[in-house]
Formats: structure tokens, C-alpha cells, sequence
């Protein structure tokens, strides 16, 4: 849902605009209002504990990490770790772990952020944790470390939440972690917060925290950049640049892993069996990190143990709205991708559904799978928030399946010969269903679902498919 402000501009642009026009967005103000705050100091820094995420380690069997916020009063990060018991005496035996303490000043005033790593944790194993605030500890927080090796689990994968983030896309995010019962993991595809486009961008971090509220303290997340993570940066030159937002690396204790150029933003994290590779298009594209990432997405490919190799990014290969996919990313990281044989591709940035399993189009994709013949790697692309783009000119006969004006959340069901992928609505309607299975020669065959599927979903001009206006945006 947007704004009263925005729905009244679409209003007066429906009343002027011919029927078969799906654009119904209104052009940007120029000046941009100033950004929304919330009153009260909602989201200002309190003197107890907020915003905890946890996060995986690199083999997240043996460690996992933890970031919080308090006020300027808790100067230091300061944690406590011990096995979850069945009693009540949870830091009877608890350890104490020393972390880092970075400061942030911004609309909701000084604050600081905590981070602290829990290493040396036993594989498969219950720990309960708390953090330090300067007013009292964090309530105990419950999270499970990864079984060493394959072992079947589930994960979530979301797309952009961006905007409304509390408002509209937290549903999504409850209910998908409602629906996926004890999901073992998180995905977010980039564009978390909309980095000020109507609200100030602490309250946006303020809003995606308690969005997902104590699951994301208790289920570790991970999250890849988007482009509205970043901040623009006008260089002495006067050129255009970008520079990743103050929350990004304070918000998140990501592991120290990633490429040379994208240390901040890139990473890769051993699940069970899987190889989660954490990629940034934003620093790739514009902050010349190509080549960086594109060695080291090689080398984490080539030497992953994994049974399953799974890539996070947020500007999708093949886009479901945009007249053109992503270049540069196509040139440099497909190659690399078909060669390696990845597995799954998960994406963001479009606003729309798109599943492409092979780039000839859906129909040389069901051929393929009803002759049981390899295929993938598969991308898919998907939103959770409110923000939406009208399907581009391909979303006919390229991917397999697509949806405009639809917020969905995917589970994905990981077994030792198979992944079972399911995208729902955000009435927890199935709208997209496959699987694919690993043959002995390393190819994946891709089974479509026999299971009823929810009609496709788009608009007509100005007609949305849920007997509402629609308010996909059309892309060029």
C-alpha cells in the first residue's frame, strides 16, 4: 500500500490516463518531499537491547554471530552463550564473549551498534544467548547450530521489502516464517530498506528489524546488498558515485570471507550440505568489483564441498521487468554459473515474479523436463514488499512462470537428491512449484509440480488482479 499522498497522484493520473495504459506510477517530484519520521522517537536507541540479528558463520555447524543496538550508554559489546537446557538456570555454566562497539549518529540520534561471534560451537547443538544493553540484558534468545555435513533442512528466500516495511511487507515476512514451520534459514535478496525514498533510513532499519522481530534473533539470516543500501556519493569530481549506507556493516555480522573489492557485502556461508555465495551486483556494476567478485565466485565454486551451490544477489540476470536483463552481470557471472553448474540463482530488484529455467523460453524448458533431459542453473527472481513493476515484454515466453502485483515468500526443501522449490502468495497460495533432481552426473533434471497452482497473476491496463487499480510500474 502506498502512501495517502501517492494514492491520491495515482488517482488523478487514472482519471487522465487512456484505458490500455498500465503506467500508473506518477513521475518522481522534483524536489523530493523530505522524508517521513516517525513521532515520538519511535525508533531512537533506547537503553535496552533492540535490532538483534543473528547471522551464520562461514561452516555455520561451529559458529554463528550476533548484532544489537542500544544507546550511547552501553559502550561495549558484551554477550553471553550457553547450551540450552530444560531448566530455568540458562547462565548458570553461560560464557561471556567480548565483541565490538561501533558508534552511528543519524535522524533518531547517537547510538550505538554491538557485534559479537560465537565461536567453537558444537555441531547440531542448542545455545541460548543474550546481549548487553546498558539498562539489562537481552532476554535469553534460542538459536540451533547447523548438523556437520549433509542433512536435510529448509530455508526461506525473500525478495525486496523496501518499501511500507512494517506497514505491508511484514506480513509476508511473518507469515512465510510462519508457513515454513522450523526453517533453518533466511535469504533476503537485497533492497531491505528503500535507503529514504518516503521515510528517514533509521526508521526503514527500524521497521525491517521489527518486521521480522526475535526470528531474526533466533534464525540466522543472510542477507545480500542491494542497490538501496547504498547511499549516493558525489566524488570531488562532481561525478556520481555510491558508498554503502552507515547500517549495512554495523547491522550485520557477516562472515570475513568475501571478494577482495566487496569485502563488506560479499561472503559465503556451508549449511548442511549447501553453499549459500552472497554476491553484490551494486559494487559490481558501479564501484568496479567485477572482476573481483567474478574470481572469487570461480574459486568458491570450485572448491565448495557442498552437495547444493546456491547464489544471493539482487540485480537479477534475467529480468522479469526490465526491457534488458543485467549485462554486466550476464557477461561476467553466467559463464561462470553454467560451467560450475550451479544450482539456483535467487534474485531481486525487478519487483515481479520470474522463473527462468533455461533462457531459450518456457517452452524449451518443459520440453526439456518432460524428456528428462539436465537443465538449470535456474534463477528466480521475487518481492515481499509493496513496491511493484510491471512484467516486460518477455514474461510471455521466457520464464516458465511470472506475476505482477504480487508479493510472495519462497520454501525451498533441501534433500540429499533433490530441492524442492515452492513460491506462495502472500495469502500462502501456491503460485509456483518445481523440483530438481541431482543425477550421478552432477545435472540437475527439473520436475514441474503436478500440484494446482494459483492462476497467473496480471493486470489488465489499469486493472489489477485483485480487483484493485494496479500499481505495477512499467520499467524502460
Amino acid at each position: 500500500m502506498k502512501s495517502a499522498l501517492a494514492l491520491a497522484a495515482i488517482a488523478a493520473l487514472l482519471a487522465s490516463t487512456p484505458a490500455a495504459s498500465q503506467i500508473v506510477s506518477p513521475p518522481d517530484p522534483d524536489p523530493l518531499p523530505p522524508p517521513l519520521h516517525a513521532p515520538n522517537g519511535r525508533f531512537a536507541a533506547k537503553g535496552w537491547a533492540d535490532r538483534i540479528v543473528l547471522t551464520p558463520a562461514a561452516d555455520a555447524a561451529r559458529g554463528a554471530a550476533v548484532a544489537w543496538r542500544t544507546n550511547t550508554e552501553q559502550t561495549t559489546a558484551e554477550a553471553q552463550i550457553a547450551e540450552e537446557i530444560d531448566g530455568p538456570l540458562l547462565g548458570f555454566a553461560a560464557v561471556t564473549v567480548q565483541g565490538t562497539t561501533h558508534a552511528i549518529a543519524n535522524e533518531n540520534g547517537a547510538a550505538n551498534y554491538h557485534q559479537a561471534r560465537f565461536n567453537d560451537l558444537k555441531p547440531d547443538t542448542r545455545y541460548v544467548y543474550r546481549v548487553k544493553a546498558a539498562d539489562s540484558w537481552s532476554e535469553w534468545i534460542p538459536f540451533r547450530t547447523a548438523k556437520e555435513g549433509f542433512a536435510p533442512f529448509r530455508f526461506v528466500y525473500l525478495g525486496d521489502t523496501q518499501n511500507d516495511i512494517l506497514e505491508i511487507g511484514s506480513r509476508v515476512i511473518r507469515s512465510a516464517l510462519k508457513e515454513a514451520g522450523p526453517a533453518a534459514l533466511v535469504l533476503h535478496a537485497g533492497d531491505l530498506v528503500a535507503q529514504r525514498e518516503v521515510k528517514v533510513h533509521d526508521d526503514e532499519w527500524g521497521e525491517w528489524t521489527e518486521a521480522g522481530g526475535r526470528a531474526f534473533a533466533m534464525t540466522p539470516q543472510i542477507p545480500a546488498p542491494g542497490n538501496h543500501e547504498y547511499v549516493d556519493h558525489i566524488l570531488p569530481d562532481g561525478e556520481e558515485s555510491r558508498l554503502l549506507g552507515p547500517h549495512w556493516s554495523r547491522q550485520f555480522a557477516l562472515p570475513d570471507n568475501g571478494a577482495d573489492k566487496a569485502k563488506d557485502t560479499t561472503y559465503f556461508v556451508d549449511y548442511q550440505g549447501v553453499r549459500f555465495i552472497v554476491l553484490d551486483g551494486t559494487a559490481a556494476i558501479d564501484l568496479g568489483a567485477s572482476e573481483s567478485q567474478t574470481a572469487w565466485l570461480d574459486n568458491a565454486l570450485a572448491t565448495s564441498p557442498a552437495k547444493w551451490n546456491i547464489a544471493v544477489f539482487h540485480q537479477p540476470i534475467y529480468t522479469c521487468a526490465r526491457p534488458d536483463d543485467t549485462e554486466e552481470l550476464k557477461a561476467a557471472w553466467k559463464p561462470i554459473f553454467d560451467a560450475r553448474n550451479i544450482d539456483l540463482v535467487l534474485q531481486g530488484h525487478d519487483h515481479c515474479y520470474g522463473r527462468v529455467s533455461n533462457p531459450d523460453g518456457a517452452e524449451a524448458s518443459r520440453a526439456n523436463s518432460d524428456a528428462g533431459l539436465p537443465q538449470g542453473p535456474v534463477y528466480v527472481v521475487s518481492v515481499t514488499g509493496s513496491k511493484m513493476y510491471g512484467l516486460n515484454d518477455r514474461a510471455d515466453t521466457q520464464p516458465v512462470r511470472a506475476a505482477e502485483n504480487t508479493e510472495l515468500y519462497q520454501l525451498i526443501d533441501v534433500e540429499e537428491g533433490k530441492l524442492e522449490f515452492r513460491a506462495y502468495t502472500a495469502t500462502g497460495r501456491l503460485y509456483d512449484a518445481f523440483t530438481l533432481i541431482k543425477g550421478d552426473d552432477g545435472r540437475n533434471r527439473l520436475v514441474e509440480s503436478t500440484e494446482s497452482l494459483l492462476a497467473l497473476r496480471r493486470c489488465d491496463g489499469e486493472q489489477g488482479p485483485d480487483n484493485r487499480p494496479c500499481t505495477a510500474e512499467i520499467k524502460d
